[in-house]
């Protein structure tokens, strides 16, 4: 069972992002904030649920929570900066977005870059133990999607519609097949460094 809050007095959003470890396009966050009363049967870390039912609960976070925000950091901008950096960047721009300033931030993972001296606690697997976290995944996982599903029409030998960007044995043939397209992450390992071995497992 998911926790609708951490604690009762201060405001609360909980943060995730999407897309930290795929090979190409951006990185996605969303940061939420959830009335005191909410509840719907299905919310989970967005990873257990299937495709409609993220978008069921998108819908429904959209139309419940107290305020929300997505954001993203462009493949070159995580060359830049590293992925790490990014999914922080990302988070900080979906919550300068919120229209309303939380006073507590839940963040998914082991690691965050302090926000405006706003406190937070970091939470592992955080997405499957507090609902705004949980929120924030699905709100973050359905954009991504969505974004690679609109690059997929422009470079579908990739099948990102499927993959989305991960490294899947798919993904990673196609690679070989056609180099990096614009959307690569330069940054990352793309190509292995012993090639005929990777071309075996794949």
């Amino acid at each position: 069972m998911l926790q609708l809050h951490f604690q009762n007095e201060l405001t609360e959003a909980g943060c995730d992002e999407a897309g930290r470890g795929c090979l190409a396009g951006p990185v996605f966050a969303a940061a939420v904030i959830l009335p005191h009363r909410f509840a719907h049967p299905v919310l989970n870390d967005s990873k257990q649920l299937s495709a409609a039912q993220r978008e069921e609960v998108r819908k429904y976070i959209e139309e419940n929570a107290v305020a929300w925000r997505v954001a993203r950091v462009d493949h070159e901008e995580i060359d830049r900066i590293n992925i790490l950096n990014a999914s922080f960047k990302a988070m900080h721009l979906a919550l300068d977005g919120l229209p309303v300033t939380p006073r507590l931030l839940l963040i998914d993972g082991n690691r965050f870059l302090s926000y405006k001296n706003i406190p937070h606690h970091c939470m592992v697997k955080g997405d499957a133990r507090f609902s705004s976290i949980a929120a924030a995944s699905v709100l973050a996982k359905t954009y991504r999607d969505a974004f690679m599903t609109q690059l997929h029409v422009l470079y579908p030998q990739y099948d990102w519609l499927h993959n989305k960007g991960y490294g899947t044995k798919g993904h990673r043939r196609a690679i070989l097949q056609y180099g990096l397209s614009p959307y690569h992450r330069r940054s990352f390992q793309c190509f292995p460094a012993q090639l005929e071995i990777w071309e075996k497992e794949i």
